[in-house]
């Protein structure tokens, strides 16, 4: 089998910045090739075009092209025409893309075509509440309409995306997945005070509610300490940064407290996820978040949001907390919980790492995702 992965983003040295997307399809592709199965990834939107082999994957990076009139049609023609290419000379099964800006509209692909829902402008514009630019759900809608095949990460993130474009193919669940081998406690050198918050610092992960709720933590256990290791994002409200308004909230007594690490390595956040007492992440939109798998590998005890996607990953009470971000005195309660009672800290933390194993870990999901693409395969579609 082999199967090609078209993408805007991916986490490597000689590629542009990736995030939740890029990390996601990581785990996957490296699962999927101890497995046995051939990947090419065909990376676009990037510096340089470039071809190269690690590791077993077939490395395409594809340079952003500039167009005078219609880019948008004509960039995703030459991804098309570079894809048919490759599929016809190396003898690719399937592509799979991102359901996010509907990039493969108005491409006719060689073979099957899959989308994978992580989450479209249209589904995260729905949760949080904004206007999206109609061309945006244009190009989503053709490409989802367009696809032979859907898989999401979440029967929330299915559901709702269905709702949204008025979709009738079947979409199958298979959620994200985290390397436990990978993704595990490092050290017993944990600070029990320290409460974290990694990931993107903006608006719709709940951090502006996060600065509330360390006020009322802040009163009642003065020696916790919060932390956010991520990168500042403007925020589309205000036009002002995130960390700005995060600060102004913040009362002095509070702040004192609180420690802003920027954009961090992969490395660094590690450690620092490593040392924490407790986890938050209080996000209001998502599909199947990776951070949550990883903090719960690690066997962190975690207080989320309880949004639709949450019920899916958390059990509450059992692996971590799942609250309302909006809801501040209940929030800071299960974070009081949590860092007064190390025992039940030490509990949720094994219970989360033992669901991950159970449902989220790289090889059982590796193993869903192939028997999904021999299904579709061997009925010639």
């Amino acid at each position: 089998m082999h199967l090609g992965f078209l993408t805007p983003e991916y986490p490597h040295v000689r590629t542009n910045a990736a995030a939740g997307i890029g990390t996601s399809i990581k785990n996957m592709v490296e699962s999927l090739v101890k497995k046995g199965v051939r990947v090419s990834l065909f990376i676009y939107g990037q510096e340089d075009d470039d071809v190269f082999e690690e590791n077993g994957i077939k490395f395409h990076l594809i340079k952003q092209r500039r167009f005078r009139l219609m880019g948008w049609y004509l960039y995703r023609k030459f991804l098309q025409n570079y894809l048919n290419k490759y599929i016809t000379i190396e003898k690719i099964d399937a592509i799979e893309a991102p359901d996010w800006t509907g990039i493969t509209a108005f491409m006719k692909i060689r073979c099957s075509l899959v989308i994978r829902m992580n989450g479209s402008d249209a589904y995260f514009c729905h949760l949080e509440q904004r206007e999206q630019k109609r061309k945006n759900f244009w190009f989503e809608k053709n490409a989802l309409k367009g696809a032979d095949h859907l898989i999401s990460v979440s029967k929330f993130t299915a559901e709702k995306t269905r709702e949204i474009f008025r979709l009738k193919k079947e979409i199958v669940v298979i959620p994200n997945s985290v390397n436990t081998l990978f993704f595990k406690p490092i050290t017993d050198d944990i600070k029990k005070n320290r409460i974290l918050y990694f990931g993107s610092i903006i608006r719709k992960k709940g951090v502006i509610e996060l600065a509330e709720i360390f006020n009322i933590v802040n009163k009642v256990i003065p020696e916790a300490e919060l932390v956010f290791a991520g990168k500042d994002v403007v925020d589309k409200k205000t036009s002002n940064s995130t960390i700005n308004i995060i600060k102004q909230i913040l009362s002095p007594e509070a702040i004192a407290k609180v420690k802003f690490l920027g954009e961090i390595s992969y490395h660094d956040v590690l450690n620092q996820v490593d040392s924490a007492g407790v986890v938050v992440l209080p996000s209001f939109a998502e599909a199947l978040p990776m951070t949550w798998l990883e903090a719960m590998a690690m066997e962190k005890p975690l207080v989320t949001s309880d949004i639709g996607w949450a019920k899916e990953v958390i059990i509450n009470g059992e692996t971590g907390f799942a609250v309302d971000p909006k809801d501040h005195n209940k929030y800071a309660d299960k974070i009081f919980e949590l860092l007064k009672n190390e025992d039940l800290s030490r509990l949720m933390g094994k219970a989360a790492r033992e669901r991950v194993k159970e449902l989220f870990s790289a090889e059982v999901v590796a193993s869903q995702n192939i028997e999904f693409y021999k299904k579709i395969l061997s009925n010639g579609s």
